[in-house]
């Protein structure tokens, strides 16, 4: 049995139904069972197992993964996910799961300038300890994420950011839970740790000239310095402050060092990743 953490999220839900597209079941964990399996297609309902748990909550977890032999673990960022993904290791461990498929991040260094990487170091650092299999995916920017500039773009022909023009590595969350699912079914991939990106970086203005030429009218690219970004982060965009702390970080780690993409994803899948420019026409009307 594989049970999927975080099955609601973005690289849970990937994982998920790339595991289905293979005819593999699941366990599918969250708060809400039944908005879980309300949002199942009708092949997929009848290999996934929607389960009641809650990562604050020991009990729900140790019901959660009773029987189970294989863990993806991805939680979202926040001030409590050190602790969070600390505990589901454990609890994992001690109910006898021996492989682990973390969703990590790039730079996950004990002295890196990304908080959310230095506590994924952590985690790595404490699963790498556990004595299972350790299985690490380290995607860089989720393709997903851009959805978020959407509302700017359409009101105003405007993304903001704080990165120059240095360029980003884009992967679609699809090919990080292909990855994901290869890692649970093929032995011989798993216990590596894995940087994922997509098959091109785009700066912000490379992006923002893409966005022009699919929407067939100007979008601007304003690059701010990190104290205004995370204002604007902050009072435009209604962001928590460690969120807004962290988005700024990230776009200062792609400055500093420049990021190139690799061909890791399409050596474990078989095939090229999801292209940037088919993410965005496929969510055009997100932004016009």
């Amino acid at each position: 049995m594989i049970v999927i953490m975080g099955a609601t999220g973005a690289t849970g839900g990937a994982a998920l139904r790339s595991l289905a597209e293979l005819g593999v079941p699941s366990r599918a964990l969250g708060r809400d069972p039944g908005r879980l399996a309300a949002g199942l297609t009708d092949h997929t309902r009848r290999l996934v197992e929607p389960v009641f748990a809650d990562a604050g909550d020991q009990g729900s977890l140790r019901e959660a993964f009773k029987g189970a032999r294989q863990l993806f673990l991805t939680m979202a960022n926040g001030p409590q996910q050190v602790e969070h993904e600390l505990r589901a290791i454990d609890l994992a461990v001690a109910g006898g799961v021996q492989h682990i498929v973390k969703i990590s991040a790039p730079a996950a260094e004990p002295d890196s300038p990304v908080a959310v990487s230095r506590g994924h170091h952590r985690i790595e650092e404490h699963l790498r300890a556990s004595g299972v299999t350790a299985t690490i995916l380290r995607p860089y920017a989720f393709m997903q994420k851009l959805l978020l500039l959407a509302p700017g773009i359409a009101a105003a022909g405007l993304m903001h950011g704080a990165m120059g023009d240095a360029p980003c590595n884009y992967v679609d969350c699809r090919d990080i839970g292909d990855v994901a699912a290869a890692a649970l079914t093929r032995p011989e991939i798993a216990g590596g740790t894995y940087h994922l990106t997509g098959g091109r970086a785009y700066s912000h203005p490379e992006l923002a000239g893409l966005l022009s030429q699919l929407l067939g009218r100007p979008v601007r690219y304003l690059d701010l310095a990190p104290g205004e970004l995370h204002a604007h982060l902050v009072q435009r965009a209604g962001m928590p402050d460690w969120l807004a702390a962290h988005v700024v970080e990230i776009q200062q780690l792609a400055a500093a060092r420049p990021e190139v993409p690799d061909d890791i994803a399409t050596r474990l899948t078989g095939r090229a990743p999801r292209t940037l420019e088919a993410f965005l026409r496929e969510h055009l009307d997100r932004f016009h």
